[in-house]
């Protein structure tokens, strides 16, 4: 009876841990998890190009691109919305039109029951030579945190910063994850399939979600301001 116990309590723990990531990665909105395109990606620069003084605020990538040539990726990995004062879409909770990497953001007014939607600003994960870096960038140690015995390899940046307090900055720029051993192989060469993969959320690779045997063991590292992290 113990035993059952103990074990119902480690499945409801894993269980939390997991709506916990997919409630992050949802603010993060991700692309195709399981072909990441770049082993190391970064934030391009903050775009408003609109406010919600007409029907809405549209952050639509087609038009993102067309007023900013060459500053967004053709296919970032990610994209991050917040509100102007910092709030995440969910914090923010109005209605959104659209959400993803193929349209980009949309908040229309009239889904709102005040008929106001907030005014947005969107960035994506891209490759460097898209990030525009304007401040010189050094990485973090790496960390290992878990290994794939379980469930898989979870490296969640919340459980790092935790468990590692001050060592990795508030908003990491840069993402790297490898293979542990001798001879790394970059997270993306391996051909696994990532629930989570990104600079803001971390790392997930579940055994689940591979066609053959489970997740290898993975570190990861972040990029992070000179400042204070090096």
């Amino acid at each position: 009876m113990i035993k059952l116990l103990g074990v119902a309590i480690i499945a409801g723990l894993l269980l939390a841990e997991s709506d916990l990531l997919a409630t992050e990665a949802a603010e993060v909105q991700s692309g195709t998890p399981s072909n990441v395109l770049h082993h190391n990606q970064c934030w391009t620069g903050w775009f408003d190009r609109d406010d919600p003084s007409g029907t809405g605020d549209w952050e639509t990538l087609k038009e993102l691109r067309r007023e900013n040539p060459g500053k967004i990726c053709p296919e970032p990995g990610s994209m991050e919305v917040t509100t102007l004062s910092g709030l995440s879409v969910g914090a923010a909770g109005e209605v959104i039109f659209r959400n993803d990497l193929t349209d980009g953001f949309v908040c229309r007014n009239q889904d709102q029951s005040d008929r106001t939607c907030n005014d947005y600003r969107v960035r994506f994960s891209c490759p460097p030579q898209y990030c525009g870096e304007e401040v010189t960038v050094c990485w973090t140690r790496w960390y290992d945190r878990d290994d794939p015995s379980g469930t898989g390899d979870w490296e969640p940046l919340s459980n790092l910063r935790s468990e590692n307090p001050g060592q990795i900055c508030d908003n990491p720029l840069y993402f790297e994850a490898v293979t542990t051993g001798n001879n790394p192989v970059l997270a993306t060469s391996t051909g696994q399939t990532f629930h989570v993969f990104n600079p803001t959320v971390g790392f997930v690779c579940r055994n689940a979600d591979q066609r053959f045997g489970g997740c290898h063991d993975y570190q990861v590292r972040f990029g992070c301001p000179c400042l204070r992290y090096n």
